[in-house]
């Protein structure tokens, strides 16, 4: 045994230590004292209280006065309110939860109206445009072309062991933006911040991942400041084996119960992979199937006010791409659902323009293989308008992505012929809205029933005032994500989607249809996404894909207890 610094045994091997010796930098430990400050997920702030100041080694670390969870949540909000641009809310809101993760929940929970339009759409789509800009420290799961063949292995990596929720994207269609690349990655931590405020997923058991095999932005790829890879975008065979080897580790890795939810993927590959993974993993696309069921909760609730059932209408899109699709198949679904009409009648009741004009039969040839099922016996028509004016639509809905195209004389050709046009202009960003609000109720003389995608303030017309709905799938994902989680369901099946839409548009009351609300106000969004969950589970129950036994007697209950509270922890 060999003896080092004067005949003391070094037992650690410290003297021998030297620079060209390997030495592993990790430690586990309880956290206390200065790390404890540094950990988002334990820091309390100045809400430790002096007893925890003792037992955890903070004397000294803190400044003496103590400040209550609500009296932070206070200064924060008054700070965030100082800021006159809408990303600098943003940065401030990432700095906080990379600080004191509870501290942000509760921000996001207790003033959701406010700072749901700062974490999410809009303000999230210029963060993405920016993030090379504004990018401090990694969030989530980055995988990409270089890490083929070790997929499983970067998985391991991230700390979590018990994952329940994946947002992943691949950056090339982010809100109405385009391909971000590798930059999309605010958009799955966007939406899992609202998975844990709105649905009240534990956020140690979100995962955003943003999956990198390049991009074919031209500014991007000449950006110095670019994070991803700077290449062209993998296509065909490449991008279908990186996919297939990270389905196939996310299962090997986090089980059969994990909801990987796709996001911003480019209509080429979304519909692709949903049909292909659907059968072998819990999977949901949520600019397919989250907007569709938003958008079916608004349509049900509005039947309410305008009359008539969903086949009584006749439905006209603007956009038919992901959502535009989506939403028309989940209609067609619960119309056949409620009417034994067989799905193919029920698809004649709706109609879709594309850029190049209606789609009809004549068209059958040239047309992307989601487009066929609404290629419908009529003459071609070149514009929108000429097709409102031909269609005669009771309901007018708008996923093109291209701001301005509901225009005076489409609106007004609307309100001519129906005493309440419904109108859903519900493209993103506020600037790709098909009209704002003000648009829908001034041209149709206050007689629409309007919901949009981008928050719309408070409309006043002719003295009386109209709030416009948000048909934001943030009403949807997180409870569906929920239901999804307690049930212990294995797959998704369309029938949970429609559940949940019918979930939703339950609740809406007769107070909220006073004030021409169609949905819900977002501030009991918690309540509305426990009830969603407990639709969704009894659903899934129901259609044998829960593997949660026995089934809680009360879903609601079970669902408003599996939900994560922000209020600080107190430590022993």
């Amino acid at each position: 045994m060999e003896m080092a610094g004067g005949g003391v045994e070094d037992a650690y091997g410290e003297d021998r230590a030297t620079e060209e010796q390997l030495v592993t930098p990790w430690s586990f430990s309880v956290a206390s004292g200065y790390t404890l400050l540094r950990d988002p997920r334990h820091n309390k702030g100045l809400a430790f209280s002096e007893a925890e100041r003792d037992a955890h080694y903070l004397r000294g670390l803190l400044p003496p006065a103590y400040a209550s969870q609500e009296l932070q949540e206070k200064k924060i909000m008054h700070n965030l309110r100082q800021y006159t641009v809408p990303l600098q809310r943003y940065i401030a809101m990432m700095d906080l939860q990379e600080r004191n993760e509870r501290l942000f929940y509760k921000l996001l929970i207790d003033n959701v109206e406010e700072l749901l339009p700062v974490v999410y759409t809009p303000t999230v789509g210029e963060a993405c445009q920016k993030y090379g800009s504004i990018y401090r420290r990694p969030q989530g799961l980055y995988i990409s072309l270089k890490d083929k063949g070790k997929i499983l292995e970067v998985l391991k990596n991230w700390p979590e062991r018990s994952i329940q929720v994946i947002v992943v994207t691949d950056g090339e269609r982010i809100l109405g933006l385009g391909d971000l690349g590798c930059q999309g990655m605010g958009i799955p931590v966007g939406k899992l911040s609202l998975y844990t405020a709105l649905g009240g997923v534990r956020p140690s058991a979100c995962l955003p991942i943003t999956i990198d095999v390049g991009t074919n932005n031209e500014t991007l790829l000449n950006d110095e400041f670019y994070i991803g890879l700077k290449q062209r975008r993998a296509t065909g065979e490449e991008y279908h084996e990186l996919l297939e080897e990270f389905m196939t580790a996310v299962k090997q890795n986090y089980g059969e119960k994990v909801l990987i939810q796709f996001e911003d993927f480019a209509n080429h590959n979304a519909f692709d992979l949903l049909a292909k993974y659907s059968k072998s993993h819990l999977v949901f696309n949520d600019d397919i199937q989250g907007t569709a069921s938003v958008v079916l909760a608004g349509l049900l609730a509005a039947l309410k006010v305008v009359g008539g059932t969903l086949a009584d209408h006749t439905y006209l899109f603007l956009g038919a791409g992901e959502a535009g699709t989506g939403i028309a198949d989940l209609i067609a679904l619960e119309m056949s659902k409620h009417t034994e009409m067989p799905i193919d009648e029920c698809r004649k009741k709706i109609w879709l323009v594309d850029s190049k004009g209606l789609i009809v039969e004549s068209r059958k040839e040239s047309l992307q293989h989601f487009k066929k099922p609404w290629a419908h016996d009529h003459e071609p028509l070149k514009t929108l308008l000429e097709a409102v004016e031909s269609i005669k639509p009771t309901v007018l809905i708008g996923t093109s992505g291209v701001g301005r195209t509901f225009t005076k004389e489409v609106i007004e050709a609307m309100a001519s012929f129906n005493e309440k046009p419904v109108i859903f202009s519900l493209s993103n960003p506020t600037s790709h809205s098909e009209c704002t609000a003000e648009e829908a109720y001034t041209w149709s003389q206050g007689r629409a029933v309007f919901a949009s995608g981008s928050p719309f303030d408070p409309v006043e017309y002719e003295g009386k005032v109209y709030v416009p709905g948000q048909s934001n799938n943030a009403y949807i994902f997180p409870g569906f994500g929920l239901g999804v989680v307690i049930s212990g369901a294995i797959r998704v099946h369309d029938d949970m989607l429609l559940a949940a839409s019918e979930a939703l548009a339950e609740q809406v009351t007769e107070e909220h249809f006073g004030k021409g609300l169609i949905f819900p106000p977002f501030t009991n969004i918690r309540g509305i996404s426990a009830r969603i969950a407990a639709k969704v589970a009894a659903k899934a129950y129901e259609l044998g894909l829960a593997s949660r036994l026995p089934r809680p007697d009360d879903l609601v209950k079970y669902a408003e207890s599996c939900m994560y509270t922000p209020a600080y922890r107190s430590y022993r």
